[in-house]
């Protein structure tokens, strides 16, 4: 789509800019609620700026992330549902929001029944919209401290980890992450889930 790549040629020149940091900070926290573009972008382009930095962006980031993370939380749980139904707010999210619709909002529900914990730390850490698990979780009621747990621990876990290898490795690892990273988070999270899955049939 022209507009969303237009959308992520104007978050990358933010890293050229001296209000990066602050870019980035804005850009995770709403990308948590609404914002189609994920931060691993700008956090990638300045990290590469500047590796001696790569840890405090990505500190930045997982701050941020979770912090929007808590507040799709919150507009989940007050703005989302009326007695009738979907509040006029979340039929604006269905209609605006890529991908977003009330069957994948009704599935995600079934998902937190299901496997609580690891589904929002797969949704943390992979590719999956985090945006549609906050906003969910708050309007399913899934408890707090919980999501918040599993929030913190995958965000921050995939920040610090794409900006660790920037760090340690610098520009030739940006083509790795680009080609593999999100497909590397898929198969932790699988082996991850695997070992919840032995867990619970063997206790």
């Amino acid at each position: 789509m022209t507009w969303l790549r237009r959308l992520y040629d104007w978050v990358l020149k933010w890293a050229e800019t001296p209000y990066g940091a602050a870019a980035l900070f804005v850009l995770a926290f709403a990308e948590s609620m609404f914002f189609p573009v994920p931060p691993d972008v700008l956090l990638i382009a300045l990290a590469l700026g500047s590796r001696k930095k790569a840890l405090y962006f990505a500190l930045i980031c997982s701050i941020a992330s979770v912090m929007g993370g808590m507040a799709g939380y919150g507009l989940g749980h007050f703005l989302w549902l009326t007695g009738d139904g979907f509040t006029g707010l979340a039929q604006f999210f269905f209609d605006h929001i890529p991908g977003f619709d009330p069957d994948l909002y009704f599935e995600v529900g079934r998902k937190f029944e299901e496997w609580g914990f690891v589904i929002i730390f797969t949704a943390g850490f992979t590719p999956i919209p985090y945006k549609v698990f906050t906003i969910s979780a708050g309007a399913f009621d899934i408890d707090f401290l919980l999501f918040l747990l599993a929030s913190t621990v995958s965000r921050t876990a995939r920040f610090f980890l794409v900006a660790g290898l920037i760090w340690k490795f610098g520009e030739p690892i940006k083509a790795f992450i680009d080609k593999y990273f999100n497909l590397l988070a898929i198969v932790f999270t699988i082996l991850l889930v695997g070992g919840f899955i032995v867990i619970k049939y063997l206790l």
